[in-house]
């Protein structure tokens, strides 16, 4: 999971937005997952034109994403006091009288009427009137799911929306709902869109993306679905997966990972913890030898690979020797990108009722993991100077080779450009390179990777 914060593009449209004193746009501000981001982007455009608009698209997987999201709030009312101020997402979808009570707030919408244009044509300052209706089913949701992602490097599709499983720690179902897949035609459709519309990179997304498909006629697979993407989207030159949960996995979706080179070799896992007690107690699907033995299998078939994980510090009854286990996981699991955060309790969640470790040892086990995840990324990267990577280029002298490692280039390139660029080092948990003059190939219909694996290596 993704720190829950405004992302950067708003921050920077923040400053942007006012000229001698005056808005010239609409303003939405994005709080955490790549999700809302996607979702944010059918916002605007479906708030383009109202300059007197500001949404925030709330978060609420921790406390503190949603003291975050209130705070956000408050801000926005001090720099914007003429605005009318709108929140949604998932924090507003959950408890929508809390946030309709705070005097900054004039509008409350629901997960399900944000999508729609509907919801953004009424007038005035609304309270409670415009709080949230019932989650809709896919099929009157999935035209606005694949709306355009034109202002971003990589275009974002999500596939897939809620989760049918309840996790004791998670909040999220609540706020999203029971899972519900996009038709493969529609998915289709939209990451031909983005392509000829010029992106090189496509992003699936989902809450739960691995549990794609049981919904649907014939019960397609995650897998089966990318299937259909690469076969039918031909020109498609990278195609990176948000996130999975291992234990869903279908047989033909490792063996995409595996053997097509323009499935990006970076995978992000939904791990939680690595103690079988611990995850009996989160209601996770799998154990910790089972996640053990999917990465194995994955790096035993391609070994370049890069592991990314979520792991959370200081579960309820987390006992030393507990968080040993986890800590253990990421040497075990060879994880080079953590995101590690700290137990927060979720009210109306089974887990805050069970005894909770003190937030201090929290803290200190997250740190502990934050470096062990950082110690084996810095050795990976070690292994990366003087390897040759296509980097897909950013806004501002940055980018992110296909392991999504992030690199700082030593010039400047066209954001969404793919280039081929030398690592000299790494600082800052960043690798460092410098540009060639000249593009990574660009791929002709029926090619297969124009962004190809350009190194092998071996984590340590």
């Amino acid at each position: 999971m993704a720190r829950r914060r405004p992302c950067d593009d708003d921050r920077r449209c923040q400053h942007r937005l006012y000229r001698r004193g005056r808005p010239v746009s609409a303003q939405i501000v994005n709080m955490g997952c790549r999700l809302n981001i996607h979702e944010g982007e059918i916002i605007r455009q479906h708030i383009a034109g109202q300059d007197d608009l500001v949404v925030v698209n709330s978060c609420a997987v921790t406390n503190e994403a949603v003291r975050s999201t209130r705070q956000t709030l408050r801000r926005l009312r001090r720099e914007r006091p003429d605005a009318t101020i709108a929140v949604t997402g998932c924090a507003a979808q959950i408890d929508p009288a809390s946030f309709a009570d705070m005097p900054e707030v004039d509008r409350v919408i629901g997960n399900a009427d944000k999508l729609t244009p509907e919801a953004w044509r009424r007038e005035g300052r609304a309270r409670r009137g415009d709080q949230i209706s019932d989650i809709m089913s896919v099929t009157e949701t999935a035209p606005h799911l694949v709306a355009a992602m034109g202002a971003n490097t990589r275009g974002f599709v999500e596939v897939q929306n809620g989760c049918d499983h309840r996790c004791t720690f998670c909040i999220i179902p609540y706020g999203r709902g029971n899972s519900r897949s996009v038709p493969a035609g529609r998915v289709i459709e939209r990451v031909r869109a983005l392509v000829q519309g010029g992106h090189r990179e496509v992003v699936l997304t989902g809450v739960d993306l691995t549990s794609y498909g049981p919904d649907l006629p014939g019960s397609p697979t995650l897998g089966s679905l990318i299937a259909r993407i690469l076969k039918h989207v031909p020109t498609l030159e990278r195609l990176r997966i948000s996130s999975i949960d291992s234990i869903e996995a279908d047989q033909a979706l490792v063996d995409l990972i595996v053997s097509e080179p323009r499935i990006m070799p970076h995978l992000h896992l939904s791990l939680q913890a690595g103690d079988d007690m611990i995850l009996k107690r989160m209601k996770r699907r799998h154990d910790r030898d089972q996640a053990i033995r999917f990465v194995d299998t994955i790096k035993s078939r391609r070994p370049d690979i890069a592991i990314g994980a979520d792991i959370i510090a200081g579960f309820p009854t987390e006992t030393d020797a507990m968080f040993e286990n986890s800590l253990r996981l990421v040497d075990d699991c060879d994880i080079v990108f953590g995101h590690i955060f700290p137990y927060s309790a979720r009210s109306g969640t089974p887990a805050a009722r069970m005894p909770q470790v003190p937030m201090p040892i929290r803290k200190a086990r997250a740190k502990a993991l934050r470096a062990a995840c950082a110690a084996r990324r810095d050795r990976w990267f070690d292994t990366l100077v003087g390897t040759e990577q296509a980097v897909l280029a950013e806004r501002g002298g940055q980018g992110h080779t296909d392991h999504f490692a992030p690199v700082r280039l030593t010039s400047s390139c066209e954001p969404g450009e793919i280039i081929s660029a030398r690592i000299t080092g790494h600082e800052a948990g960043r690798l460092l390179a410098d540009t060639a003059t000249y593009p990574a190939a660009s791929l002709e219909a029926g090619e297969l990777n124009g962004a190809r694996i350009m190194s092998k290596t071996t984590h340590v």
